[in-house]
């Protein structure tokens, strides 16, 4: 068993004070890391060591930098969270070679899941539905035929995008013809390849994600599935578990794909499986994420299950205390995540917070990075807190949720606050009528 004394951080931001968070729970000491931008930020003042990565704001990405810290701190393990390096298999190669424990799958699973249609083509191989479409990237006369066979709507689906980007939604003929060299262009650009695959649209579907953990021993359970139906332009916004509209029956039938294809691909540590639900109520699986997702504390909140705690006790090679998948949830969890933004202009809304005041209310969760004084930059995702409440059910967490966000004072940057309440309040929402085209409607009618 390789005992974790000393850990470092390859992130910024709430994810890193969250992961300080655990490991103080666990006596691990901590290392952050940080750019110029970062200077003044909460995640350099919670940490037992700080080490500057340089006046780059992109500096998150430097493997060699971070290993290299990694090396000089003598931390015995690097935990990527989510973003930035975390689904790299560069990286994570890199760290294992360095003889650093990797928190995370091991770097040849995630090599393998990096390209979204061969996760495609697995579980197709394993009869675990998928999405109809291309089973492997695609060329244009290829794209063709197979949008003939399925019929349109297709996206055009960038092989290794993420967190919602390199998704082109084609409507006929004449728009494939028209787009698909742009779009291949674009992904190009933005995730060093060229490699695309298309998929049918399924029109008004759910987003359910099933949250798994896997140790070295063969051990696999699912921790029960949450609901991300809620997004803007194919990114979440509102997460909660259980689903509103995921039956027992349907939760079993996700575990065992889940379970399979894990095993399959000899999985370890944390990991999600996405799946979308359409109005037939058939599942279908989308992609593997390869990480703690944003939306872990949903899942922590309903099960009692500190996800980071598990991830570090697997990368130590322990075996899962937890022996048995989680049917029973301990009430209902949502979800909301906070930008600053100004929805106004549509734009992020950098700045420094001048006031912050938090709710005090029962059942009330924020994971953030604010106090008076933090720098929010313009080169990072804005997200800049997360706030989760729990009731015995789902109204009830709707309701203190709502309570939450209008005492939760954040000055000094606009926030994204304002728009989290019309979705909450919104009927749809309240009667779990939702799906992953619905955000346009609840926000701009």
């Amino acid at each position: 068993m390789n005992r974790i004394e000393k850990l470092l951080i390859a992130n910024r931001g709430e994810i890193a004070i969250r992961i300080i968070r655990t490991c103080r729970k666990l006596g691990i000491k901590t290392v952050a890391i940080y750019t110029k931008p970062d200077s003044n930020a909460m995640h350099t003042k919670l940490a037992d060591e700080v080490y500057f990565l340089g006046s780059d704001p992109y500096s998150y990405l430097d493997v060699d930098k971070i290993i290299s810290i990694a090396k000089k701190s003598n931390a015995s393990a690097i935990h990527p969270g989510y973003g930035f390096l975390s689904e790299t298999s560069i990286f994570a190669k890199a760290v294992e070679d360095s003889g650093i424990v990797w928190i995370g799958p091991p770097s040849k699973v995630i090599e393998l899941l990096e390209s979204k249609s061969m996760v495609r083509a697995i579980a197709y191989k394993l009869n675990i539905p998928v999405v109809p479409g291309s089973l492997e990237p695609v060329d244009m006369a290829q794209a063709k035929r197979i949008a003939e066979e399925i019929g349109y709507p297709i996206f055009i689906k960038a092989d290794r995008g993420g967190g919602g980007r390199g998704i082109r939604l084609v409507n006929s003929l004449e728009q494939l013809e028209k787009l698909f060299d742009i779009a291949v262009e674009e992904m190009k650009s933005s995730f060093r390849s060229n490699k695309v695959y298309v998929e049918k649209y399924i029109p008004y579907a759910r987003h359910i994600e099933l949250q798994i953990l896997a140790d070295i021993h063969g051990n696999i359970v699912a921790l029960g599935e949450r609901e991300c139906s809620i997004q803007r332009r194919y990114q979440k916004v509102v997460e909660e578990a259980p689903s509103p509209i995921v039956t027992h029956e349907d939760r079993e039938r996700l575990y065992e794909y889940a379970i399979k294809f894990m095993k399959h691909i000899g999985y370890v540590n944390a990991g999600t499986m996405e799946f979308l639900r359409d109005c037939n109520g058939n599942f279908y699986l989308i992609e593997v994420n390869k990480r703690i997702q944003v939306e872990h504390p949903v899942t922590e909140m309903v099960t009692g299950i500190d996800i980071v705690e598990q991830q570090i006790r697997i990368a130590e090679g322990r075996e899962l205390e937890i022996k048995s998948n989680v049917y029973k949830f301990n009430g209902h969890a949502i979800e909301v995540r906070i930008y600053a933004e100004d929805f106004e202009k549509g734009m992020p809304s950098p700045g420094t917070v001048s006031y912050v005041e938090f709710p005090n209310i029962e059942g009330i969760r924020i994971d953030h990075m604010l106090e008076p004084g933090t720098f929010i930059p313009p080169f990072y995702d804005p997200m800049i807190a997360k706030v989760i409440a729990i009731s015995s059910d789902r109204y009830g967490a709707i309701t203190k949720l709502v309570e939450a966000l209008k005492m939760f004072r954040i000055e000094g940057v606009k926030t994204s606050i304002p728009i989290a309440l019309k979705i909450l309040t919104s009927r749809e929402f309240v009667e779990g009528n939702i799906h992953v085209e619905i955000y346009d409607k609840l926000v701009y009618t």
